[in-house]
């Protein structure tokens, strides 16, 4: 026997998706996806609290890695011919290896950015599970579906969704539209 259900909850306004979310979190409850035809920070702020992006730490790393590359790159390449020494200069100098490593970082660092950004948005999607695609959630309504719900927890889920102002509360393994193969 299956011990999770699925639930999709779909609203006709921003601000009954924001209670409904709004309750599932004081009720302690996670594991939902909410949807939206359009992005609003509105639903942002509600579900990832002011929290900052894990995307920081990636680009720190890049830079890191860009500003190392930057220096190995051109101390290496200067001590492999040091009789290209023009003026007595010291081998290694930092000053004049500034710059590379300057745009290593600035290099190294954006495609890291672009890295965890698709990273963490879950981009590409080919594991995803394409039943979630609602044509409603693309066009002007918004939604909160569970694809794993405890069934224990389902009449309760279902009643806060339902008293958050949910035009169409549905369970169960055909609530969910399907995919016709392409």
């Amino acid at each position: 026997m299956d011990q999770t259900q699925r639930i999709k909850a779909v609203y006709s306004h921003l601000d009954s998706l924001l209670t409904g979310v709004d309750r599932l979190k004081k009720a302690g409850i996670t594991g939902y996806t909410v949807q939206a035809p359009l992005p609003r920070h509105e639903i942002e702020e509600i579900v990832y609290e002011g929290k900052p992006s894990p995307v920081r730490w990636w680009v720190l790393t890049g830079a890191l890695v860009g500003i190392t590359t930057g220096f190995l790159l051109t101390s290496l390449t200067h001590s492999a011919w040091p009789m290209i020494n023009p003026g007595g200069k010291p081998v290694v100098a930092i000053v004049p290896f500034a710059v590379i490593m300057f745009e290593c970082t600035i290099l190294f660092g954006s495609l890291a950015n672009g890295l965890g950004f698709l990273f963490h948005c879950g981009l590409p999607g080919y594991w995803l599970d394409k039943s979630l695609c609602d044509p409603r959630m693309t066009d002007a309504s918004f939604g909160i579906t569970f694809l794993e719900a405890p069934v224990s927890d389902t009449d309760r889920i279902t009643k806060l969704l339902e008293g958050s102002g949910a035009i169409e509360v549905t369970t169960g393994p055909d609530t969910f539209y399907e995919v016709p193969n392409a």
